[in-house]
């Protein structure tokens, strides 16, 4: 791969991450709770990390990446997209980042899929990896304070 298709593919993945930064910081700006406002800005925060990460493999290259498995509770995959309002309901709030989470990580799957037995392939493995982990940490929310009190 040529370094102009690298740098391509890592801006590609940057641009979608700083995608998911204003995502996270718009929907602080939706909700009334501080609570749900610091929840929201640890996912801002983590997706910056994101970009730090891509940012340091185009400097340095690919270093001793790791992709770890994660449970996926599949909730996500069995509810109604929600679209953001104004004093949206935490229940609501989940879903949004949820299927957020769930569209990031289907995209570095797809985007590795195309790239097979590269490093490139395992970057954004790792990456889609950790989607996974936002997507279950939502989901493992959702479960605990949406599906077990109704």
């Amino acid at each position: 791969m040529t370094k102009e298709k690298f740098d391509e593919v890592i801006d590609f993945a940057i641009n979608g991450e700083k995608d998911a930064v204003e995502f996270y910081h718009e929907l602080q700006q939706r909700t009334k709770f501080e609570a749900r406002k610091a929840m929201l800005k640890e996912f801002e925060n983590m997706e910056k990390c994101h970009i730090v990460i891509l940012e340091n493999v185009r400097e340095r290259g690919l270093e001793n990446i790791t992709v770890k498995e994660v449970t996926n509770l599949n909730i996500s995959e069995y509810i109604v997209d929600v679209k953001p309002y104004e004093n949206m309901t935490y229940q609501d709030i989940l879903i949004i980042a949820m299927k957020k989470e769930e569209q990031a990580q289907k995209l570095y799957l797809k985007m590795a899929s195309t790239l097979p037995g590269t490093e490139l392939e395992t970057l954004f493995l790792k990456l889609a990896s950790e989607e996974a982990g936002h997507k279950l940490q939502f989901e493992t929310l959702y479960d605990e304070h949406v599906l077990k009190e109704n």
